[in-house]
């Protein structure tokens, strides 16, 4: 367990709001997503299903006083993985988005990337601050 740094702290929240704005809206608008973007409305609502439990987890995770290490790096791990899969998506020919849809896939792994960078320094400065 450890005691997280105010970044830690304040980047896993964050995370678990945007995270479940998208799982709203990729769960409730991925009919309408869908031809907007040119990507496969079952790609955009699972990644909305699956970020409905990932933003309930992470949400829990940043209220907790102590947080476990593992739960963090298994969660850091996961962001930095989202993102070169999100990027690794446009340069395959499973989809085909139009210029909004790579917009879209890029925002959001640009985001999700941001996020694991700024949760990472978080999870080094709780690491610092227990070693004092």
């Amino acid at each position: 367990m450890i005691n997280p740094s105010l970044l830690l702290r304040r980047a896993i929240q964050i995370d678990a709001v945007v995270s479940g704005a998208m799982a709203l809206l990729l769960s409730f608008a991925a009919g309408m997503l869908a031809p907007l973007l040119h990507l496969p409305e079952a790609l955009l609502l699972e990644s909305g299903l699956f970020l409905i439990a990932y933003a309930a987890l992470v949400g829990w995770l940043g209220t907790r006083a102590t947080m476990p290490k593992l739960l963090v790096l298994v969660i850091i791990i996961g962001n930095a993985l989202w993102t070169l899969g999100s990027i690794g998506l446009l340069f395959s020919d499973a989809v085909t988005p139009n210029l909004l849809g790579q917009i879209f896939v890029a925002a959001q792994a640009i985001t999700v990337g941001v996020f694991a960078e700024l949760q990472y320094i978080g999870l080094r400065r709780s690491a610092a601050a227990q070693a004092a």
